[in-house]
């Protein structure tokens, strides 16, 4: 252990991340910044393909330069086969099961990944899982690796560090926020802090076991899903009310002690509107807070389209256009975004869908047409404005001169 905790503190590990997506391709670029040699490995062909050629697939501001440094040093690797490494992270995506009642996490990726790394794990490597998770999954991998390697669990490492970063400014955060790092072993933990307190410059890395990180992950975005809840619900209860949200909540936090959050369109991203899933899923019969407030920001997208199709006393003759299909400002990143399924629901119930986002260069998405700025208030009778991004910010003045449905004050 003593010289495996020295190559840590000099940097001298080989570290392989598994899943090149909007965490691991940034984790990836953060280890190779700190020092460390890193693989970025991908199953999809495609990505690796993009990333070998000195391009990033994803949007994220300031990514593009610091990957290309990263390439260029020879510390990242972009790789389409695992290899040997001291350390691997596995960084793939949690999604809900499909077709399935309840929303139930698939944790598939997460065992075709630990799989993966059985193949070449080796005794003293460790395996750190970042994707978010329930309760009991670090577990699960540990299970799999012992299983299909054939080295005994007290013969490697297994830790959960979860990723706890915001779009827009992933790769800062993970330099400077705090980790949370957990395992049943104090001694891979105490290894593991090592290699993260390289990357992380400012914030401080604690450890603990790894079912209390798991849950840690889950409660502090569950935390936010249900304040957002309660800004959303007031959303609701105005309108019927008649009076204006934004105004009522700008008073109201003028209290020492109130800081309620500001509503929107809904709740979106693979974090929010997935995690608090992860909790009811374990505890369905504990866990009721959090399963109501999912249930009204889930709600929020058809409240929305409801109100817009009262405006235009449903007639579906009228082109609406939906400024910004991503879930947070100025990403592309599309997952669980309410701003799509205010689009859906309205193309749904036959009204022509058209939509403006900025940050995606293709020219269709999900079979909705996509324009410029310009363009889509040309060719809109209507518009619902879902996404903060800067470009409509910057264009307030003209928006506030077109019939709009405004989703987050922004107007105001």
């Amino acid at each position: 252990m003593r010289s495996l905790l020295e190559k840590a503190q000099n940097r001298e590990l080989k570290i392989t991340i598994l899943g090149m997506g909007y965490i691991g391709l940034p984790t990836s670029i953060a280890f190779a910044r700190a020092g460390f040699n890193v693989n970025g490995f991908d199953v999809n062909e495609e990505v690796i393909k993009t990333l070998k050629s000195g391009h990033i697939h994803i949007v994220e501001p300031s990514l593009q330069e610091a990957f290309v440094e990263t390439l260029n040093s020879g510390k990242l690797k972009p790789v389409d086969m695992l290899e040997k490494s001291d350390v691997f992270i596995i960084s793939v995506p949690t999604p809900f099961k499909k077709d399935h009642e309840t929303k139930i996490a698939d944790l598939s990726y997460v065992q075709s990944a630990a799989k993966e790394v059985a193949k070449v794990l080796e005794k003293n490597n460790l395996v750190i899982l970042e994707s978010t998770v329930p309760p009991m999954t670090t577990k699960m991998m540990t299970d799999i690796l012992e299983k299909e390697s054939g080295i005994s669990r007290d013969q490697f490492m297994s830790v959960h560090c979860p990723e706890r970063v915001l779009p827009g400014r992933i790769l800062y955060e993970l330099e400077h926020n705090d980790r949370i790092i957990g395992s049943e072993r104090r001694d891979a933990a105490e290894y593991t802090k090592i290699i993260y307190d390289a990357m992380v410059k400012e914030g401080t890395c604690y450890i603990t076991d790894d079912i209390t990180a798991e849950m840690c992950k889950l409660v502090e975005n569950t935390f936010r899903d249900v304040n957002i809840a309660f800004a959303n619900e007031l959303s609701v209860i105005c309108d019927k009310l008649g009076i204006d949200v934004f105004e009522l909540i700008k008073l109201a936090n003028k209290h020492p002690r109130v800081n309620i959050l500001t509503p929107g369109a809904g709740v979106g991203g693979h974090c929010l509107a997935v995690d608090p899933w992860f909790i009811v899923e374990r505890f369905p019969k504990e866990a009721n807070v959090i399963r109501e407030a999912r249930l009204i920001n889930d709600y929020k997208p058809r409240f929305i389209v409801n109100k817009v199709d009262e405006i235009l006393k449903a007639d579906k003759s009228l082109t609406i256009g939906i400024l910004g299909l991503a879930y947070k400002p100025n990403i592309d990143d599309l997952r669980e975004s309410p701003a799509m399924e205010i689009a859906e629901i309205l193309r749904d119930k036959g009204y022509k869908v058209i939509a403006c986002e900025p940050n995606v260069s293709k020219k269709e998405v999900h079979e909705f047409e996509l324009y410029s700025l310009g363009d889509i208030l040309e060719k809109s009778d209507y518009l619902v404005l879902a996404q903060g991004h800067d470009i409509f910010k910057e264009n307030v003045d003209i928006l506030k001169s077109k019939r709009i449905y405004d989703c987050l004050g922004l107007l105001k």
